[in-house]
């Protein structure tokens, strides 16, 4: 399609270059007419009539990107249109998580980018625990993949282009295991991955996180962690000083912080679980809906940073107002974040996202929110991947622009911004809403995870499935992602990873359960079968599996934290030939019993009548094995 642009276009044209690598057109002066003003009023307007166009847009460059956009997807359907619409919120984006082994590489990030923009998003923060360049710091981010400052500089000069604010999300107390764990800088730690507050030499540290992560940034916005901190002050810091309020601790380094901030000329933000927990009777639930703000509370948390209110949970609006309202008590109107689950599964929970994401907007909306984040973590090595969740991220941005959203509209705008419709996205939430998951639980549940990773002998979590045909299902979807894959959409390669994971699946799910079955039955017959074809033939898929999920990890990100899923394959693979070993030798009369499938089976969660899913765990080493897998020494 070819686009004459007229009126105020210059500043747009670097921006369309780069949008071009994602949809078909081409600036022309022999092309349609297309006539770009800026209005006084924050309403855009799209149109086309008469062979001519309109985009009238406030002075906002990111509506405009999102609005071109809408004119070529409506232009192909060649007839009259009238579009118009109005930002819900000043800020929405998405929060990548860079941490958790996954740091994206240069151009996906510039092609997530891309597709961000044309969708309509202004904003995008970068979760970076360790994960940039600190001079004269060799152990920070130490084959982590972290940044260079120059890399940084050349993902925000892109977002730049695309009227994208890209945001610093560091952290200035928590969360800094994968720092703190060396030696050389034990000077720095209280316990595992909390600072020691107090100490000058932190507060020098701190100062060089924040000049480092915000040198290569165009934006005075920056977001300083302080999540999840309930170990503050009872290690060495416990040893050291004695006793000291949490309260009074978290309260005391945060002023500290913010000297440092302000002397910069940021404008911070934080994650407000802290002051909620600590505010709460058990002093460990931030969604307490009985929590009362004293004016102690109110009077100690400074005014001068932005709360971030963070919750992927609740599928109410009015369990999202009530703590909204809660704190505006504390620090007026905060900032806040839902989530997109794509963290400690290979697939994504959307069935739970967009039920918890359609209450927060609602909520957000009706409480006067500005700002609105959406994160994607990437918890214990992050084995799926941010593309697979598009169709949230759309969710997103349709909600950013009308007071409700529009199903159709948003599967539209879905399939033209990333080249796959709803459907194909919805394959990544089946693989954990399968058989035994009850319809629309809103309930955590990661079979495709613990049924990848358990192992066939000791079948942890063998109870969770039994009498259902789960095999079935797996083989069903393996077929259904097959068939309707296309080699000519750029991201067609996603789906590579969930169609042969459904594949090993389809084998290896139940396998512990025939086993075990076959075991208690004498059925000598059944084990060499499943010793001699079963096994290697799942052997045989879990290499393939293997084999598509390397080449999508060193497609998305830098090669660092491949190794840890490249080991747990390798584990896998080993359990399997040694579970061949034991049946062969078992059946051939060389073993007298196989104690692992002597023991009684128990579920992994023993809760599980109690929820609408399958089960949960968090931890690959939890799931693998019920052993001491590695020791866990105390918090400091």
């Amino acid at each position: 399609m070819e686009i004459a642009l007229k009126g105020d276009y210059e500043r747009y044209v670097p921006g369309l270059k780069e949008l071009k690598k994602e949809i078909n057109f081409h600036l022309s002066d022999g092309g349609i007419p297309l006539v770009i003003e800026m209005n006084n009023n924050e309403e855009t307007v799209i149109r086309y009539e008469n062979g001519q166009g309109l985009i009238s847009c406030s002075d906002n460059e990111y509506n405009f990107y999102r609005a071109f956009s809408l004119f070529i997807e409506n232009m192909k359907r060649n007839e009259t249109f009238f579009l118009r619409e109005s930002a819900q919120f000043r800020t929405v984006g998405p929060m990548f998580d860079l941490s958790r082994n996954t740091v994206m590489n240069i151009e996906a990030f510039k092609g997530m980018l891309r597709k961000l923009s044309l969708m309509g998003f202004n904003s995008a923060m970068l979760y970076m625990e360790d994960t940039y360049e600190i001079a004269d710091e060799p152990y920070f981010g130490y084959m982590r993949g972290r940044y260079s400052e120059e890399e940084l500089r050349q993902l925000d000069d892109y977002a730049a282009e695309l009227s994208i604010e890209l945001i610093p999300s560091i952290q200035t107390l928590a969360h800094l295991e994968e720092f703190l764990k060396w030696e050389a800088v034990a000077n720095l730690k209280d316990t595992r991955g909390i600072l020691l507050v107090g100490e000058e030499s932190t507060y020098e540290f701190t100062k060089r996180m924040i000049e480092a992560a915000t040198k290569p940034f165009r934006t005075n916005r920056i977001h300083i962690g302080m999540d999840e901190a309930e170990e503050l002050g009872r290690g060495i810091y416990l040893n050291k000083f004695g006793h000291k309020d949490r309260l009074e601790l978290m309260v005391s380094h945060l002023k500290r912080i913010l000297a440092i901030v302000n002397e910069k000329g940021l404008e911070p933000m934080m994650w407000s679980d802290m002051f909620l927990k600590l505010a709460s009777d058990s002093g460990i639930d931030q969604y307490d809906m009985d929590i009362q703000i004293s004016d102690d509370l109110k009077n100690l948390v400074p005014k001068n940073v932005d709360l971030v209110f963070w919750d992927y949970y609740h599928t109410d609006v009015q369990d999202y107002k009530s703590l909204i309202k809660k704190h505006k008590e504390i620090s007026g109107t905060p900032v806040f974040a839902g989530g997109i689950w794509v963290w400690n599964t290979f697939g994504v929970n959307y069935t739970l996202s967009l039920k918890a994401s359609e209450a927060a907007l609602l909520a957000c909306k009706e409480e006067g929110v500005r700002d609105v984040f959406v994160t994607m973590w990437g918890d214990d090595g992050f084995e799926s991947n941010y593309f697979a969740a598009m169709l949230g991220l759309q969710y997103y941005a349709e909600h950013q622009y009308s007071k409700t959203v529009d199903e159709e509209k948003w599967h539209e705008r879905l399939k033209f911004c990333t080249g796959l419709d709803a459907e194909t996205y919805m394959y990544f939430d089946q693989l954990d809403n399968i058989p035994g998951v009850e319809e629309g639980s809103s309930d955590q549940t990661n079979p495709s995870k613990f049924l990848l990773w358990q192992d066939v002998l000791l079948g942890l979590f063998d109870k969770h499935i039994e009498g259902l045909e789960v095999g079935a299902h797996y083989e069903q979807l393996s077929q259904k992602i097959a068939s309707s894959r296309d080699a000519s959409r750029e991201l067609d390669f996603i789906l590579d990873v969930p169609e042969k994971l459904a594949a090993v699946l389809a084998k290896k799910a139940q396998v512990g359960i025939r086993l075990k079955t076959a075991y208690d039955g004498n059925d000598k017959e059944e084990l060499r079968e499943i010793a001699t074809t079963e096994l290697p033939k799942i052997m045989r898929r879990v290499e393939a599996l293997k084999q598509a999920h390397k080449v999508q990890w060193l497609t998305l990100n830098k090669p660092f934290g491949w190794e840890v899923l490249d080991i747990r394959y390798g584990g896998l693979i080993s359990r399997l030939a040694t579970a061949i070993e034991r049946l062969t030798d078992y059946v051939d009369g060389n073993l007298d019993k196989i104690e692992e499938l002597e023991q009684e089976r128990l579920p992994y969660n023993s809760n599980l009548d109690k929820t609408s899913g399958l089960g949960w765990s968090s931890y690959y080493y939890r799931i693998a094995t019920p052993n001491v897998f590695f020791h866990v020494l105390p918090i400091y």
